[in-house]
């Protein structure tokens, strides 16, 4: 762990989300704790999110004085990124005791408590019963929902699926397109999630055994699976405080309840993942792809003893283009269209339930559009098998006023 001294000679950043704004004719960064560990945000000027790729941990703040002095051509008093230090420690904004402790905390707390609550209820869909339940509804008859004839497969086993985790209020037409397929299957035992953690894990993936609420009632975990796992795989459990402020299995439970749990009561196993297309293929990464081969292959051991059959679930989105996410430029029609055509091409494996070339795609092209999605659909495609699959509907939603881009879309295999 940094010590407190290092943390403000050499401060290191912690993993944070940025995204531009525009005020007038000044551009400000916002930024944001995706972990939820801290709730604040902080708005910055171009000059100072400059000297924030040198908070690594590695540069002095004499260092990194004498960095901006050689980009913009003036210096900065001592006080000043002192006081930019400790604005940020304040706001948990980087690694040492301060974030350590209050992470400390928040584990136990979320120890503590009965259930997950329905953290994004109000936020990314209704938070009234009644409304939510009509909102689902109206993702299915709405005319970018799915067509009202039966689905060709109607009866089938259905093994995997994957959905957006935009937000239901926009994306929820699109999400209607995988569950009404869904709704008409055979009925599984359990839903396995795999849901994209945004704030990053250490371990690749995090499970959690806490029940989840929304406002329309409780998703019980299957506790038999999580605690296999938990016996079999403890290190997995380490990271589940990432499950609270994470929004992409929430997303997911409305759907399941108001169609399958209709039917029978339903059980999850929550999972939350993230690594690199590139950990599966690069030598210096043998670590990460350890966790990966380690926890699938648990995973299925442990699902084979139970028995149960399993539906799998890829919350996750695909591209992330734009200047919000890295780029120099904002997106344009013809950007968009050509990333359309790529991400077409990629998903062609998710249809051959193709695990290995799925990985192989996104690691050539060098996640260079941000696929945060790779880790909930690489471990679906790997834990299917064999099979086949269809993309049933790809849209895209406008994150911010420069026009940064997310795609998404709602995929089936049986």
């Amino acid at each position: 762990m940094t010590s407190i001294k290092n943390t403000h000679q050499f401060p290191l950043l912690r993993n944070l989300q940025f995204s531009p704004l525009k005020q007038g004719e000044d551009q400000y960064i916002v930024l944001w704790d995706p972990s939820g560990l801290s709730a604040e945000k902080l708005i910055v000027p171009l000059s100072y999110f400059y000297l924030l790729q040198f908070f690594d941990g590695a540069h002095s703040l004499e260092q990194m004085a004498a960095e901006y002095l050689k980009k913009f051509g003036e210096f900065l008093v001592p006080d000043q990124i002192q006081r930019l230090v400790t604005d940020l420690d304040a706001r948990l904004f980087l690694e040492g005791e301060k974030a350590a402790e209050a992470h400390r905390e928040a584990l136990a707390i979320y120890r503590n408590a009965s259930v997950r609550p329905a953290v994004f209820a109000g936020k990314g869909y209704e938070a009234d019963a009644k409304k939510l339940a009509a909102q689902i509804a109206g993702c299915f008859s709405s005319k970018e929902g799915p067509p009202k004839k039966e689905s060709a497969r109607k009866g089938q086993l259905i093994k995997g699926l994957v959905a957006p985790h935009y937000p239901v209020n926009e994306a929820g037409p699109v999400y209607a397109w995988a569950y009404k397929e869904l709704e008409e299957s055979q009925t599984p035992d359990c839903f396995v999630i795999f849901g994209t953690c945004q704030a990053g894990l250490n371990q690749a993936f995090a499970v959690t055994d806490k029940d989840f609420q929304t406002p329309l009632g409780i998703v019980k975990t299957d506790r038999a699976i999580v605690d296999a796992l938990r016996a079999k795989a403890s290190v997995y459990f380490e990271e589940e405080l990432a499950h609270k402020h994470e929004h992409s299995i929430e997303f997911q439970l409305p759907f399941l309840q108001q169609g399958v749990g209709k039917v029978k009561p339903i059980t999850i196993v929550p999972i939350l993942c993230s690594f690199p297309a590139a950990c599966l293929f690069d030598p210096s990464m043998t670590d990460v792809r350890d966790h990966v081969q380690t926890f699938l292959a648990t995973l299925r051991e442990v699902l084979a003893s139970s028995g149960k059959s399993a539906c799998f679930v890829a919350s996750a989105e695909l591209a992330h283009i734009g200047l919000r996410y890295g780029d120099s430029k904002p997106p344009t029609d013809f950007s968009f269209h050509r990333c359309m055509q790529t991400d077409m091409a990629m998903l062609k494996h998710t249809e051959e339930i193709n695990a290995d070339e799925f990985a192989r795609f996104v690691a050539k092209e060098e996640d260079s559009r941000r696929i945060s999605g790779f880790g909930a659909i690489y471990s679906v495609l790997a834990m299917i098998g064999q099979g086949k699959g269809e993309v049933l509907r790809y849209d895209r939603g406008i994150t911010d006023q420069f026009n940064s881009t997310v795609t998404y879309a709602s995929i089936t295999m049986f």
